[in-house]
């Protein structure tokens, strides 16, 4: 897969309009939705959920039929408008497994 010249990204993204749950690792999951994936993060928004840059987060997502809970930082938070924020997260820490299937993913 080819990216245009001035697109810095890593890693390709797969755009995606799954729900996901994201926790702060010691509190209570929410409902977010996620918006593009790819093997180095996630991009979501989420509703009444301040977010702090650095701030670890645990994620679980679904690709190819199988849940995965992948615990990331956040890179990113923009406020889209009084409730609602856009988050980038980058993946830190997940199970072999998970990270099998998201670089399956840049294949796609």
């Amino acid at each position: 897969m080819e990216r245009p010249a001035r697109d810095r990204r890593k890693y390709p993204r797969l755009a995606t309009t799954q729900m996901v749950a994201v926790a702060r690792v010691d509190d209570a999951r929410r409902f977010a939705r996620g918006h593009d994936l790819s093997l180095g993060g996630i991009r979501f928004q989420v509703v009444n959920l301040e977010i702090s840059l650095g701030e670890l987060l645990r994620i679980t997502f679904t690709v190819d039929g199988e849940e995965l809970d992948v615990l990331g930082r956040v890179a990113w938070a923009t406020e889209v408008d009084a409730f609602t924020t856009d988050v980038g997260l980058e993946f830190v820490e997940a199970e072999p497994r998970a990270f099998e299937l998201l670089r399956g993913l840049d294949a796609a």
